[in-house]
């Protein structure tokens, strides 16, 4: 960059361009290119979101970079609203109408290709005129259906690249145009034409063969994938809707003492708003009236609400769950920390590397050769002095054994049978380009509250005084708690019903705010809550229960004291428990050569504690969720190929950070919708059979794509010497589309080892064999 501009990017304005015509990840690089060319501009193009984001000099007009697009044969425009919800709502709908014109497209070409190969390949349909047919039928599939690929190819043509678009447009146009040749000037339009089945390597001069079916069926395939591809592209900006979508709606806003309910979009800095018990704070915000506990877990991952007074600061869109708050806004729009990470999801989303499709890398050699090729057998053969039409029957014939059939199915019925097979067992795999990330991750970085454990704060002991029935402590705490709204209330209750059964009704039942609650239960003036709280009538805990309390609240549990009739009568821990099957996937993971990383927003005795119980070595603990996004990149810059599992909105910045990204099914749609691989089962067992499925089904792309390839390269010379007629061409075509498809339909055998039992502990006895059938 020149000084000058240099000196201009601290003033730099960012601006967002959709970009229209995209067809693979070389078109953003070549955009991309195309802005960085301007002066002081600093562009970046992300081909799965279709959009650019320019830092530009302070001033510059948006339609000269809007112009420089255009000139490497692409759109842009401004985003359709200002309003940053709407904007994402709209920029959901362009992916949408091309889906549908794509589904037009493929349905078009199915129905009338169908026919075409049927007749081509089977002697027995061929009836008198079956060619004009075919040629009637084919015509709309390689004009209309293919009009895509023609376009890029014309596209890719004026600026001097060549992508597998032009490749498809250039062998499915010689075929066509040479079947016309064949019909209208040469033998293949008399009446009763055939094509008899014959796999025989022999010269022909080509006027009396037509090559409509490959023309038609290289179309339908080749639209096929890209359809595929196109709808798991559609969900790249739904986990940004996702965020924003999570605020409150409207807001009961305090002008002049009286409540006024408005849209959360009119809410001002300094504007007081009430949020009732249950309602999401509309905005961040300090409180001046009111105490409660709030749910902020969608946030930070923190698993027990956080008490709240005046002059604390909260966050918008967390959840009051307590007592009435009055709130002062503090920051609105765009400022908010919910709005900083729907910026920072988008930001991870962009910086990651796009996985280049294997095809594509191929194609970007393989498609000039081919096409060079075809030349020069057409020179050679008019050299050699053969006639014109053997000249360019074995030089379309390279061309359109050069256009790969079996490659428009080696991606997607892999990723079909593969996705369908995950979807039986609970496991979405969004797209192909998730898959090659898997077979190269070494690392896998665990959220605590909600994928190791629970998430839901559950009764975890219980522990009576000398002396006192442990169901009568239930009984009657757990009936004074049902009557309180607070999440450890709750907990406390749940458990007391799941032990004791129905439950008494209190009296006289009051909630001391911040403290705990007490009344009457049969007959009994009962207190729960903080120690202070039992305190304040006079009940104080003995050694025992004190150390019992002391000890929980050590390895980060909550502990509440129940007392009666003037003594202290026991203790009640609650706690965020493990899962179940937690112990077993770490052990599997780790048998698929990961290490695993246990990362929360709790504190760090409580982190190892859960760490030390799931067989976890590496704990990184009291991280906010941009520190979260900062330790995937520090993993990241060490060399580590790094996969993220979490569940919260807090992790959905790390989960697009990492370079895989699964999301528990039972957690938020923000980080369902930010992850590569969602969980359905909500069962970290799934983790280890996603990444197997994942690399198995990346396996049987490679295996497929390499065999489409081998087909193309070993036909390829066959072609050139005009030893290739098309019944022997339709066959090897067949036959490498069929294998392409039984080698992907293997993947249904894929079996979970979630339903397995559990592998026993690893000893030097037994590594081996449970390494042998991980």
């Amino acid at each position: 960059m020149s000084a000058p501009a240099a000196q201009q990017q601290p003033e730099a304005m960012p601006i967002e361009l959709m970009i229209g015509g995209m067809t693979c990840a070389s078109c953003a690089m070549r955009v991309e290119k195309k802005l960085n060319k301007l002066d002081g501009v600093s562009a970046t193009v992300n081909y799965a979101t279709e959009k650019a984001r320019v830092d530009a000099p302070a001033g510059t007009d948006v339609a000269t970079l809007i112009a420089e697009v255009e000139k490497t044969g692409y759109s842009a425009v401004l985003p359709p609203a200002e309003d940053a919800e709407a904007g994402q709502a709209e920029a959901g709908e362009e992916p949408d109408a091309e889906l549908v014109s794509l589904r037009q497209r493929l349905i078009g070409s199915v129905v009338l290709s169908v026919p075409i190969i049927a007749m081509a390949m089977i002697p027995a349909l061929q009836f008198t005129y079956w060619q004009w047919a075919s040629l009637a039928l084919a015509g709309p599939v390689i004009v209309w259906a293919a009009w895509p690929f023609h376009k890029a190819a014309w596209t890719n043509l004026r600026h001097g690249a060549a992508t597998m678009d032009t490749l498809v447009s250039v062998g499915t146009t010689a075929a066509f145009l040479w079947s016309l040749y064949a019909l209208f000037f040469g033998t293949a339009g008399v009446p009763g034409m055939t094509h008899p089945f014959e796999l025989t390597v022999a010269p022909s001069d080509g006027a009396a063969n037509i090559y409509l079916e490959v023309a038609a069926g290289v179309t339908m395939f080749i639209l096929l994938g890209r359809y595929f591809e196109k709808r798991s592209k559609r969900q790249a900006g739904a986990a940004l809707r996702a965020l924003l979508e999570m605020g409150a709606k409207d807001v009961a806003v305090l002008r002049n003492g009286i409540e006024t309910r408005i849209p959360t979009s009119e809410l001002a800095v300094g504007d007081e708003f009430v949020v009732r018990p249950g309602e999401k704070i509309a905005t961040d915000g300090v409180i001046t009236a009111g105490t409660s506990a709030v749910d902020a877990s969608m946030l930070t991952g923190e698993s027990v609400p956080v008490e709240v007074t005046e002059s604390d600061p909260v966050t918008g869109a967390t959840v009051n769950a307590g007592g009435r708050l009055v709130v002062r806004a503090t920051r609105v729009g765009g400022d908010t920390q919910l709005a900083q990470m729907a910026r920072m999801v988008e930001d991870a989303q962009s910086g990651k590397a796009e996985v280049q499709r294997l095809a594509d890398k191929v194609s970007g050699i393989f498609v000039p050769v081919a096409i060079a090729i075809a030349v020069a057998a057409l020179g050679a053969w008019i050299g050699a002095g053969f006639p014109l039409s053997a000249a360019f029957t074995a030089a379309v014939a390279v061309l359109i054994i050069a256009c790969p059939c079996a490659l428009g199915l080696a991606t997607p019925t892999a990723l079909l049978v593969g996705t369908g097979r995950g979807a039986q067992l609970g496991i979405l795999i969004k797209g192909p380009e998730v898959l090659e990330s898997t077979r190269k991750v070494d690392t896998v970085v665990l959220d605590k509250t909600g994928t190791v454990t629970t998430g839901k704060m559950t009764l975890a002991e219980v522990i009576p005084a000398a002396g006192v029935d442990r169901t009568e402590l239930l009984r009657l705490a757990g009936a004074l708690e049902n009557a309180s709204e607070h999440p450890i209330a709750q907990a406390i209750a749940k458990g007391a019903t799941q032990e004791v059964g129905d439950l008494p009704d209190p009296e006289d039942f009051t909630n001391v705010e911040g403290k705990g609650v007490h009344g009457i239960v049969d007959g009994r003036g009962v207190v729960v809550g903080r120690e202070s709280l039992l305190a304040d009538w006079s009940q104080h805990l003995n050694p025992d229960l004190a150390e019992a309390k002391a000890r929980a609240e050590a390895q980060g549990k909550t502990a509440v004291a129940v007392g009666w009739d003037g003594h202290a009568r026991g203790v009640l821990v609650v706690a965020d428990t493990v899962k179940p099957t937690s112990t077993e996937a770490i052990r599997r993971l780790k048998s698929l050569g990961l290490t695993p990383v246990l990362l929360t927003g709790d504190n760090q005795t409580v982190a190892e504690q859960i760490a030390v119980e799931v067989g976890i070595e590496n704990v990184i603990a009291e991280v906010l969720p941009k520190d979260k996004v900062d330790v995937i990149s520090q993993l990241q810059t060490e060399g580590k190929v790094v996969a993220m599992v979490g569940d919260g909105v807090n992790d959905a910045p790390a989960l697009a950070q990492a370079d895989l990204g699964l999301a528990m099914g039972t957690g938020t749609d923000v980080a369902i919708e930010a992850a590569d691989i969602t969980l359905v089962r909500g069962d970290l067992r799934s983790a280890a059979d996603a990444i197997r499925l994942s690399r198995r089904t990346l396996g049987t792309i490679k295996t497929n794509l390499f065999w489409a390839f081998a087909y193309n390269t070993a036909a390829i010379p066959l072609a050139a010497f005009g030893l290739l007629n098309p019944m022997l061409a339709g066959a090897a075509m067949a036959f490498s589309s069929v294998f392409v498809v039984g080698n992907s339909l293997r993947l249904r055998s894929f079996t979970s080892q979630a339903d397995q039992p559990a592998a026993p502990t690893p000893t030097p006895g037994n590594r081996a064999l449970q390494h042998a059938t991980a």
